[in-house]
């Protein structure tokens, strides 16, 4: 009954600006990722252009929050709301550890599959972008959004296979050599691991999402 109360009542539409921003956001911030990931004396300007994204990917987060306490008629559940913007959120955070990790250990060179899970991590921030617009007519995009997702989930398995791939790389790169550049490449592999775990709870949340509305 309360649903179907709810689709006739006007609805706060300015969410969707904020998914919007907030996604481009996120993907400005995994590009930078990026170029981080290929190297070079360049590596810390990009370190810091993933903290700046991150910055502003929390300022647009809490406008999200502030306007869900705000607003009487929300495009879907509060809760929904605040899950989603959160795990968006987790994943530009998670990329920021990644950015601050280079910075401390002062790394400068990346391996091809730190690089290549860098650019699956960009196809991901692409998916969320292209998922979030669908949102706002959930029956009309159901098989859309339900592939979108599925292709996230996908990507996350990738980036887990490129982790246990490059961790072994570096084990057999490091056995009889450095053991701290072993552990500071499998830290950074691990943050980068951690991103796709974020975007993976971003498709759960949509699909949350798109199980209550239809």
């Amino acid at each position: 009954m309360l649903r179907w109360f709810r689709a006739f009542l006007p609805r706060e539409e300015r969410f969707f600006d904020l998914f919007a921003r907030h996604a481009e956001t996120v993907l400005q911030g995994a590009l930078a990722l990026q170029e981080m990931l290929r190297g070079g004396d360049e590596t810390p300007v990009f370190c810091q252009r993933v903290n700046q994204y991150e910055n502003d990917a929390d300022s647009i987060t809490r406008e999200v929050l502030t306007a869900v306490r705000r607003t009487f008629i929300t495009p879907f559940d509060r809760g929904d709301i605040k899950n989603l913007i959160t795990s968006m959120d987790d994943a530009i955070d998670q990329m920021q550890q990644t950015a601050k990790a280079v910075i401390l250990f002062e790394v400068r060179t990346f391996e091809p599959p730190m690089r290549e899970m860098g650019t699956l991590l960009v196809e991901c921030a692409n998916l969320v972008g292209r998922a979030l617009p669908l949102l706002k007519s959930i029956g009309n995009n159901v098989s859309m959004l339900t592939a979108i997702t599925e292709e996230l989930t996908k990507l996350e398995g990738r980036v887990d296979d490129l982790h246990d791939i490059g961790l072994k790389e570096l084990f057999l790169k490091h056995r009889n050599a450095n053991t701290m550049d072993y552990i500071v490449g499998a830290e950074i592999y691990d943050h980068l691991e951690k991103v796709a775990d974020r975007f993976d709870d971003v498709a759960n949340e949509i699909n949350s999402i798109v199980i209550e509305q239809v």
